[in-house]
């Protein structure tokens, strides 16, 4: 066997969890063909590429096939195991969706100031936002499926609510920071005029006035994700 290929690490973990680590374990090519999702005849032939590679030990009673995994065997799998863990672990913890700062059309003061939003985002987001939100036209690809990607993740609901009049509906908030720097939320909204290429951020501060921000200029949102 000249290299080991997945389905061999497939194969050889599920020898490893019926206990073939230490000793040997009494298997049948059918059912560890049906256990990793391939024909008896495929695992026949795992198993005899196993040996041939010296990963394995096996003996034969009649129909009855006992295996045994040898230590470079069980180094195989070890050694994966650590190469996918090291990797689970070194994976960015974050989400960061680049943009260009432009003009909304100025119906966030109006929504971001009506009681029925200003009481929950207290309770549920620590802060009363400044009445408006920055707008971020999002221009890649990539980043507008990064950005569907988090409008998929659990975030902080405000409810929607009517005023006898008329019916207002939820926003979803995420915090995230402008710029590595500037503490805020992404928000999504259940009635919005604005697709997927266009983020909308709000915060405590008007962020134009504090940061010095104008239109055109590059934006960056870095979005947590546990």
């Amino acid at each position: 066997m000249s290299e080991l290929k997945i389905q061999h690490l497939i194969t050889l973990t599920e020898l490893l969890s019926k206990g073939a680590k230490h000793n040997f374990i009494s298997i049948t090519t059918s059912s560890l063909g049906k256990n990793i999702h391939k024909s008896q005849q495929a695992a026949s032939k795992h198993l005899l590429e196993l040996e041939e590679g010296g990963l394995i030990q096996r003996m034969m009673s009649g129909r009855k096939i006992s295996v045994k995994l040898t230590k470079k065997g069980y180094d195989q799998i070890a050694d994966m195991y650590n190469l996918i863990k090291n990797s689970l672990e070194s994976s960015p913890s974050e989400i960061e969706i680049g943009g260009i700062l432009v003009s909304g059309m100025g119906e966030g003061a109006y929504y971001m100031s009506l009681k029925g939003y200003t009481k929950q985002f207290k309770t549920k987001i620590g802060y009363v936002p400044f009445p408006g939100t920055l707008n971020i036209k999002i221009e890649k690809k990539e980043h507008i499926e990064s950005l569907r990607q988090v409008n998929n993740m659990p975030g902080k609901q405000i409810d929607g609510f009517s005023d006898g009049k008329r019916t207002y509906g939820w926003v979803r908030c995420y915090s995230c920071t402008l710029n590595g720097k500037i503490p805020c939320n992404l928000i999504f909204l259940e009635r919005t005029h604005h697709d997927l290429s266009v983020a909308e951020l709000i915060s405590e501060f008007d962020i134009r006035k504090k940061t010095g921000l104008k239109n055109g200029d590059r934006i960056t949102i870095t979005i947590p994700v546990s």
